[in-house]
């Protein structure tokens, strides 16, 4: 990756990263894993939140899509409406968005009150998750940027693979409505703690006389970010076609009990933080091979089943494939965009989130609109088939990133002498 220099309180570049520089990295992360457990969790509680909501699986798996894409709307605003204010302010106030969000969804008694609820969390959400990553660089030393930006959307990862497992565990012990009342706490809790934890961080420009070799076109228009963009974009659009409705595929070709798709959820968890850990590595020298490879481990595992679903033994199998695969996408993503334009962080984060939070409500809405239309069968099929065409944007022809022919970074110059303004 691109070489970062954080921005502590005293202005200047330390050698080594404190336990303290950690803690914050830390606290970062577990925002991270609160934000996007925010989202997904009606992923754990759809049949039940339904249920209590009194509308449709379909209108409840949709609650995603408005969540996504408010997101995708706001996290790349974010950076170019806050000007010189103070990140650490930023992130605290948006943790408590957050945490407001997940409390009116607690109480909601139909599709109108949660709509609401899932619009405030959305702005929540695009504000943490579009700022995190580009945050993380300036806590540590610069030897260990790359490090902290793995950690710190290694809560996105996580949230993925073992938010949701969690918050169904006590959908199913306490009730739907008590998992996001647990979370709206949870978001509180460390909205306070971020303040003394994080260091003053205003933004960050490049000085005058910076390199001059940088691309400065708009991000979208450098044929390496849009390529890979779309890539992220199809990959996770048929993620979250199928994995909105994971749950009413378990109980509908598989006939498992509640607590069984539960257990089948921390599996797919487990696989998943296992999945983040080694891609990340893996990233850091190959982005674009990397997230090539998961999405052939997406596509592989919703054939199977598709196509071996009402046996249980390969149900476990494919949910765990499921889970390793993707449990890396959204580290591995985030590695290759800022490989790509390293001296504009907080930009290439926004857009990288806008867009990976669109495609999440993009999968949203064709799932909930194939299930309706077509069952379960269809939305596995359907999204399988869009794992492929991932597949055949990440080999085909001139590809971007520093790991495929054609492939060009732009220069980190500028962001290593980064100063406060």
């Amino acid at each position: 990756m691109g070489s970062y220099a954080p921005v502590t309180d005293s202005g200047t570049d330390l050698r080594r990263t404190t336990p303290r520089q950690w803690a914050a990295i830390a606290v970062l992360s577990l925002s991270t894993f609160v934000v996007v457990t925010s989202e997904m969790l009606p992923v754990g509680v759809l049949t039940p939140m339904a249920d209590g909501l009194g509308i449709s699986t379909g209108s409840t798996g949709l609650s995603l899509t408005i969540t996504g894409l408010v997101t995708a709307v706001t996290a790349p605003a974010v950076p170019r409406l806050l000007g010189t204010l103070d990140r650490r302010a930023v992130l605290a106030v948006a943790m408590l968005i957050l945490a407001a969000g997940n409390a009116l969804t607690a109480v909601a008694n139909g599709f109108g009150p949660l709509l609401v609820s899932r619009i405030i969390l959305g702005i929540g959400m695009g504000t943490v998750w579009g700022l995190a990553a580009a945050v993380a660089p300036r806590l540590v030393a610069p030897r260990d940027a790359a490090l902290a930006v793995s950690f710190a959307v290694s809560g996105v990862a996580a949230a993925s693979v073992a938010g949701v497992p969690l918050g169904t565990f006590i959908g199913n012990a306490f009730g739907w409505r008590a998992a996001f009342t647990a979370l709206a706490v949870a978001a509180v809790v460390l909205a306070a703690v971020l303040l003394p934890v994080l260091p003053r961080l205003p933004r960050v420009t490049a000085p005058a006389g910076s390199d001059p070799r940088v691309d400065r076109r708009p991000l979208l228009r450098i044929p390496a970010v849009a390529v890979g963009l779309a890539l992220i974009t199809v990959l996770v659009t048929a993620h979250f076609a199928a994995y909105t409705y994971v749950r009413p595929v378990l109980e509908d070709r598989t006939g498992l009990t509640p607590g069984a798709i539960a257990g089948l959820l921390l599996l797919y968890g487990v696989f998943g933080l296992i999945g983040n850990f080694v891609t990340g590595a893996l990233a850091a020298r190959r982005a674009r091979l990397t997230v090539t490879a998961l999405a052939t481990g997406i596509g592989a595992s919703l054939v199977l089943l598709a196509l071996f679903g009402a046996l249980a033994g390969v149900t476990a199998l494919s949910i765990a494939l499921w889970g390793l695969t993707y449990g890396g996408l959204s580290v591995a993503g985030q590695i290759w965009m800022t490989q790509l334009a390293p001296h504009r962080a907080e930009h290439i984060t926004g857009l990288y989130v806008g867009v990976f939070t669109a495609a999440i409500a993009l999968g949203a809405f064709i799932g909930g609109t194939l299930v309706e239309a077509g069952g379960v069968t269809l939305v596995l099929w359907s999204a399988a088939i869009l794992s492929l065409l991932a597949v055949v944007i990440g080999l085909s022809g001139r590809t971007p990133g520093g790991d495929g022919p054609g492939g060009r970074r732009e220069s980190a110059a500028p962001q290593a002498e980064a100063v406060r303004t």
